[in-house]
């Protein structure tokens, strides 16, 4: 079983109660618009890191972050980017991906608005963990958490941080 952080839209301020919250966990995974190096080291440093770029990262952050990550955690097959589209109703390129891909789990950013929900269409969970930065026109800053046991995923927690414009 692995224990995932979820975090998007940072834009380049990281909270310093996601170290805690994401203490227990094995892996964080950052759904885009990461906004600094730094927020990408200080979190790579802290977990094994996974990461796609957001439509707001510059150049360093996309030679480091690819646009769309695929991949396997335990026995669940996982999509990730950034601009997804809103839930259910995915732009083109994602949902081209999504059909040739069958993902078990599809994760976006971008919206700033926490949702998970399942789609019965394509059979899979879809996952926004909303904005865990202080940028944005969201109120609370957001994380999700939850855990891969083989092919089922479980224990899924929403973490508020928080008022956007509060630094802790």
């Amino acid at each position: 079983m692995k224990k995932i952080g979820l975090i998007s839209d940072t834009h380049a301020y990281i909270d310093p109660s996601v170290f805690k919250f994401f203490e227990k966990v094995d892996e964080i995974w950052h759904a885009g618009d990461i906004g600094s190096e730094e927020v990408s080291d200080r979190l790579a440093a802290f977990k094994p890191y996974k990461a796609v770029y957001g439509n707001i990262d510059g150049g360093k952050l996309r030679t480091m972050h690819p646009k769309n990550l695929h991949f396997l955690c335990e026995r669940v097959k996982v999509f990730m980017t950034h601009i997804g589209g809103p839930a259910l109703k995915y732009n083109e390129e994602v949902r081209k991906q999504i059909i040739d891909q069958s993902p078990a789990l599809f994760i976006c950013g971008h919206s700033h608005i926490l949702k998970v929900i399942f789609d019965k269409k394509f059979n899979m969970l879809y996952m926004n963990p909303g904005a865990a930065g202080i940028h944005g026109f969201h109120k609370v800053k957001t994380l999700l958490r939850f855990s891969v046991d083989e092919d089922k995923i479980k224990y899924l927690e929403v973490i508020e941080l928080g008022h956007r414009s509060s630094s802790h």
